[in-house]
């Protein structure tokens, strides 16, 4: 007999606490008809109209009830870290919140640096539209972390073929989902591995609940101060957040969401150059996304 899903909850109460932020932000997301363009990030979004709280809005945002569930069935097994406490310095809950802010910070951090790069160098203008959401980065994130401190001196098999290092695993998951799901976000997903490496290999092991507490104040700050700045849709976004009977209590808490209205882009999803998915279907398991 496994183990009860509430003791699991119980001793992941950090990654619990996630699982249910996502879902509850999806289903208000879909009951109200909302899509990427929303609470999506993308480059121009974020950048050059200065909507730095799309950073934090798009990554716990899914549209698809596909890539919600393969995101959090991932995030719920590597929510482990949380019972291995034991082990010491990185692992166990508060070291798993800590890292997990940083993972969020630090992936959106690089995909945006990565975009700055590919638009403004190599001219690819495509990349400045490209709108993403999700709570992959943080997962790919995690991922790289277990392979690397869970398993150092493992090694996997690749179909008989080969075999490599545990640690390596994670682009092996990189390269299936690029194949597998073409819209996903390559971007994302190494931005997560990237990020995973670096705190796996104890590059943020002096952030203290000092500095972790300025990093959290820094990051509601910068998402609050930024929240007005954008286009016209944005501003007319934020006034939508009152509703016909009065200003929603849930609209009060989650200030990104909005009632949409005929004419608004509901549910569709990435967008390149500008250009709306023929069909919500077709990319809703947008993996990564921010």
């Amino acid at each position: 007999m496994g183990r009860p899903l509430l003791l699991d909850a119980w001793e992941r109460p950090a990654t619990t606490v996630v699982c249910c932020v996502c879902c509850a932000v999806w289903w208000y997301l879909n009951s109200r008809g909302l899509g990427y363009e929303d609470v999506g990030v993308s480059y121009r979004k974020a950048v050059r109209e200065r909507q730095l709280w799309r950073c934090v809005t798009a990554s716990f945002s899914h549209v698809s009830f596909v890539h919600l569930l393969f995101n959090m069935s991932s995030l719920w097994s590597l929510g482990v870290v949380e019972q291995m406490g034991s082990r010491g310095a990185g692992w166990g809950t508060v070291w798993y919140a800590r890292y997990t802010l940083v993972m969020l910070v630090g992936t959106m951090a690089l995909v945006l640096a990565t975009t700055h790069v590919l638009v403004r160098y190599a001219k690819l203008d495509k990349y400045d539209t490209v709108t993403s959401v999700g709570y992959s980065c943080v997962v790919f994130g995690w991922m790289t972390y277990v392979a690397v401190k869970g398993a150092p001196s493992g090694v996997l098999s690749l179909f008989g073929a080969a075999r490599v290092p545990v640690y390596l695993a994670p682009f092996g998951s990189l390269l299936f989902t690029s194949l597998v799901v073409p819209q996903a976000s390559f971007i994302g997903h190494l931005a997560g591995i990237v990020i995973g490496y670096l705190v796996a290999w104890d590059a943020f092991k002096w952030l203290d609940t000092k500095a972790t507490s300025l990093l959290l104040l820094g990051t509601v700050a910068v998402a609050a101060g930024t929240y007005r700045n954008g286009s016209n849709d944005s501003a007319g976004f934020r006034a939508s957040l009152v509703s016909e009977r009065g200003r929603s209590v849930v609209a009060s808490v989650f200030p990104f969401f909005r009632k949409a209205t005929s004419g608004d882009f509901a549910g569709a999803g990435r967008r390149l150059g500008g250009e709306p998915a023929p069909s919500r279907l077709l990319v809703s398991v947008e993996s990564a996304d921010a």
